[in-house]
């Protein structure tokens, strides 16, 4: 009669493991869904500005949850842009990702590092505006650039995004 209690915790054991989740599928939990323009604020700070050709310069842009708790896992997107000509900008060499929750009224933010080019030069790209998306979210939103030309480098710009950092508590 042995047999009977440990077949029955053998099963209640399978039953248990099988209602574990395994993370393989995708989750529909509210907290891990994509941050998006729209239930988030995105602002471009006060620059640092490259006053002229060959300085550095970083344009930190903050982003603030306005909405349902949301997550941010990856880099942000940027684009430069002069006239028709669009410049994806490429992640900070070194820089690592990380995952960041954030409730409503949280803050993260990321930084644009460039280098400044030589206005009306062939080795700069003359950006008007700014692209920012988030990871995860294809709603983009749009700033004015008003930091001057962006220096190339190779065959992209002289410029970068850092990785997401929680600002506050």
């Amino acid at each position: 009669m042995r047999a009977f209690p440990l077949t029955v915790t053998a099963l209640a054991a399978a039953l248990l493991l099988t209602a574990c989740d395994d993370g393989g599928g995708k989750s529909t939990d509210k907290n891990s869904s994509a941050c998006e323009i729209g239930g988030v604020s995105v602002q471009i700070g006060s620059a640092s500005v490259a006053p002229a050709a060959g300085d550095a310069g970083e344009v930190p842009v903050s982003i603030t949850n306005q909405s349902t708790p949301c997550t941010l896992d990856d880099f942000p997107g940027a684009v430069l842009e002069a006239g028709t000509a669009k410049e994806k900008l490429p992640v900070l060499a070194g820089a690592k990702a990380q995952k960041l929750k954030l409730a409503k009224g949280d803050s993260a933010s990321f930084t644009i590092a460039y280098v400044r080019g030589k206005e009306g030069g062939a080795n700069a790209v003359a950006a008007k505006t700014v692209t920012i998306a988030l990871p995860g979210s294809a709603t983009t939103r749009s700033f004015p650039w008003s930091y001057g030309p962006v220096a190339l480098k190779g065959s992209g710009p002289d410029a970068s995004v850092s990785a997401f950092q929680q600002v506050g508590d």
